[in-house]
């Protein structure tokens, strides 16, 4: 895919980075993306890819916006209270760069559906999304950019079970649901923190596509928000995994 002048003024400071270039930016807008959940993690990770040119990225999520979302989704304003979250981040994705393809799903993923992005994105807030995510990842051989955040924490991992020898999936981290999950709705979150952590996650899926740097395969980043600093942890798969050794 050649790249037009619009193309390299647009993303002329990508292509100034030797990691990324012009065969980078060309491998993002040959790349297509799908994001599960269009909330407080999606909504950072989306309009980093959209303004970083992936050239196909489909939103999944059956919310719609309340005024309470707003500390923390920046990417809807007041006016949007009351519309559906993937078609109304699919429009401002639109406007960052028309050309791109946006696909938006307003409905709950579920076991069965069938995401069409070489890459997923687990933006989701609950662990039966997560679970089914995983599966998925594993069955048909995708990376799975995973991030959660809660309270002033944030975290970030690649699991890639089933493209990458001996790498670990999410449940070789998370086995079950831990049994005294709380919804999102009932806990607080810093909304600053849920931008880091999104943009964490957008950062994992340009390195995967362009090829750039170490991707989070193995690894997760924690990100302490109220003490301000970041580690990275090594994760391994977990032979006694129920779903990548089952």
């Amino acid at each position: 895919m050649s790249l037009t002048p619009g193309d390299i003024e647009r993303h002329k400071r990508h292509i100034l980075l030797k990691e990324i270039g012009g065969p980078g930016v060309q491998k993002l807008r040959a790349a297509s993306v799908s994001i599960i959940g269009a909330g407080a993690l999606g909504g950072p990770c989306a309009l980093y890819l959209a303004a970083a040119g992936v050239g196909h990225i489909e939103l999944w999520d059956d919310d719609t916006v309340e005024r309470s979302n707003l500390q923390r989704q920046i990417q809807f304003g007041d006016a949007d209270t009351g519309a559906g979250k993937a078609t109304t981040l699919a429009a401002r994705l639109r406007a960052i760069d028309p050309v791109l393809t946006i696909t938006a799903h307003a409905r709950r993923f579920a076991d069965g559906d069938a995401p069409a992005g070489a890459v997923l994105v687990d933006a989701s807030d609950n662990f039966t999304t997560r679970f089914a995510l995983n599966r998925l990842a594993h069955a048909s051989r995708r990376p799975l950019v995973s991030g959660a955040a809660s309270g002033w924490a944030g975290q970030v991992g690649v699991f890639a079970s089933g493209a990458v020898a001996d790498a670990p999936c999410y449940q070789c981290w998370v086995p079950e649901a831990p049994p005294a999950a709380e919804a999102c709705d009932e806990v607080g979150v810093v909304g600053a923190v849920t931008g880091m952590t999104g943009s964490a996650m957008a950062l994992e899926v340009i390195k995967l596509v362009t090829g750039a740097g170490e991707p989070l395969i193995g690894r997760l980043l924690l990100i302490d928000g109220l003490a301000g600093h970041t580690r990275t942890i090594n994760l391994r798969r977990d032979l006694q995994c129920p779903m990548c050794n089952a």
